[in-house]
């Protein structure tokens, strides 16, 4: 029998052809669908002591379609609803803008994600804001869609949530980049001596954000750069979140937690970048 010689520069390139393999077929095929939870504990000076440890879940970016990001969803609904969140809150982007053709068809998946959205609890509700997919789609489907689903969207406005006789605002505007986002308009009826924790798509919109009453900003929309590479920046970055593309900010007295998304958009791949579910737990600042 013949043998097969095989020098050291070979073996390293088919070693190297080989773990690109692995890698590749790791970030299409298990990453992508495997969600991680990530616990932040986040101070706030105004926060009430009655409603010390509030619990918040942050989810985003959802994209959902029938054959790939629909599998992350479905595994993060029993995820959530272990973590017995106090309130839901939903960043955005539900659907996506197809690459070509009509872009209202893009809201035809807006109903098959409210669908799945509903099976996921919280006492004091799901809580959602628009963003620049669902925007430059249809916003009307969407937003009904989700309505119908028990899932409030805050289009520049605010409400009441109220435990334990204390209570903060919710707030959420419209999306920065596909519609009229208006702050003023949001936090018209808030009382300025009470906390206000805002659903914004867009994390970069936070310095605009920073120059109002105004606790913690609450977004989606970068998708945590989706493919990340040891040591180097994101491979792109959409607009409005090439600053504050991932995890919790201070932009002066503003807090600003950004999601890394569930589903995937262009590519279906996530590399060193799982599709997250975010446990914030809010507590007051110490002295206070």
């Amino acid at each position: 029998m013949a043998r097969v010689s095989i020098n050291r520069r070979k073996f390293l390139g088919l070693a190297g052809l080989a773990g690109a393999a692995v890698l590749g077929g790791d970030a299409i095929l298990i990453a992508p669908n495997r969600p991680r939870v990530v616990r932040e504990e986040i101070i706030l000076p105004r926060w009430p002591s009655r409603l010390e440890g509030f619990r918040i879940v942050l989810l985003s970016d959802f994209h959902y379609d029938p054959y790939f990001s629909v599998h992350p969803l479905e595994a993060a609904i029993p995820m959530v609803n272990e973590l017995r969140p106090d309130l839901i809150a939903l960043t955005g982007d539900f659907v996506t803008v197809p690459s070509f053709g009509d872009e209202k068809k893009g809201a035809d998946m807006a109903e098959p994600c409210a669908e799945l959205l509903r099976r996921m609890s919280a006492p004091l509700g799901l809580w959602a804001v628009l963003g620049n997919h669902d925007g430059f789609s249809d916003p009307g489907r969407v937003t009904s869609a989700l309505q119908n689903a028990s899932i409030q969207v805050l289009g520049n406005r605010s409400v009441v949530i109220e435990r334990n006789g204390a209570r903060f605002w919710l707030s959420g505007v419209k999306d920065v980049l596909a519609e009229k986002p208006n702050l003023d308009a949001a936090l018209h009826d808030v009382s300025r001596d009470e906390p206000v924790v805002l659903l914004a798509h867009e994390p970069d919109y936070a310095d605009h954000v920073a120059r109002y009453p105004v606790d913690l900003q609450l977004s989606g929309h970068s998708h945590g750069g989706q493919v990340r590479l040891p040591f180097l920046s994101p491979l792109y970055l959409p607009d409005l979140a090439k600053k504050y593309y991932w995890g919790l900010y201070k932009i002066g007295p503003l807090t600003l937690y950004t999601n890394a998304g569930l589903g995937t958009i262009g590519f279906p791949a996530r590399l060193n970048c799982p599709p997250e579910i975010t446990l914030i737990e809010l507590r007051r600042s110490d002295g206070r």
